[in-house]
């Protein structure tokens, strides 16, 4: 397998283009999408690329997940801070996790400044707008390839 991706995208960034510019940018969730399939494909790999509002359902792509994909890139939006059942899903996915924002949480309110996920995820990517999920997708690529 080895070349198989999902990337799971979380409440409200369906919402991309219309919510918020100063934080998410102008780009729309659409073409978030054809530009996350774009790269994917390039390198090699074979990518779905999901959003969900409901929790119940971010937690069962990630169980799902375990044994269709070699490697998950989440945005959990605003479940970032607060699920414990999308935590304890990633954590039983025992393959590469990178974790992506488009804005950096971290120079944003207080409530927003702690991640549920961080220390389980592989790695990273916070605040580097769109390019977040380009850089998630070659950082993936990478680690996927470094398994072989």
């Amino acid at each position: 397998m080895n070349n198989k991706i999902i990337i799971i995208n979380g409440p409200n960034l369906n919402l991309l283009g219309e919510r918020e510019q100063s934080q998410y940018g102008t780009i729309t969730f659409e073409k978030l999408k054809h530009n996350c399939l774009d790269k994917s494909k390039e390198l090699g790999l074979d990518a779905e690329f999901t959003q969900s509002n409901l929790e119940g359902d971010i937690v069962n792509l990630i169980q799902d997940a375990r044994k269709k994909y070699d490697g998950i890139i989440i945005n959990a939006a605003a479940f970032t801070h607060t699920s414990v059942a999308i935590r304890d899903a990633l954590s039983i996915f025992k393959k590469p996790i990178i974790e992506v924002h488009i804005s950096n949480i971290y120079k944003r309110e207080e409530f927003r400044q702690k991640s549920l996920i961080s220390d389980i995820v592989t790695g990273g990517i916070f605040g580097l707008n769109d390019n977040g999920y380009i850089l998630a997708i070659i950082a993936i690529q990478k680690l996927l390839k470094n398994e072989n």
